[in-house]
């Protein structure tokens, strides 16, 4: 029973965590982040849920729910405030961030089209 609320509550962390990243990114990436990555991942965390109230008590999947969303926006705020430390030049945050964003885009043009 344990394993299963440990799956239960992973499944929850690992698909709130790609829908929380897709707020991250600009417009143009984000569409293709939203297209998918974002709608799948909340399929993932609507199914996790589903399954969580299915074979877990209310209250222990309530709990699970609001800890997995809270551990995340925390944790993305924890990154944000570090990233922020270490670059004081925003300029160049800004550009690997275009980099990286980029890059995204690629990977899914080439696993779309090869």
């Amino acid at each position: 029973m344990i394993i299963k609320y440990i799956g239960f509550l992973f499944t929850l962390l690992w698909s709130y965590t790609f829908i929380k990243s897709q707020s991250i990114f600009k417009k143009g990436s984000g569409i293709l982040i939203t297209l998918f990555v974002s709608n799948i991942s909340w399929l993932t965390f609507i199914a996790a849920c589903f399954y969580g109230f299915k074979n877990f008590s209310f209250y222990q999947t309530l709990l699970g729910i609001v800890v997995s969303i809270i551990l995340v926006h925390l944790a993305f705020a924890r990154i944000s405030l570090y990233i922020n430390s270490k670059f004081n030049d925003k300029k160049n945050l800004i550009m690997l961030k275009t980099a990286i964003e980029y890059l995204i885009i690629a990977i899914f043009a080439y696993y779309i089209f090869f």
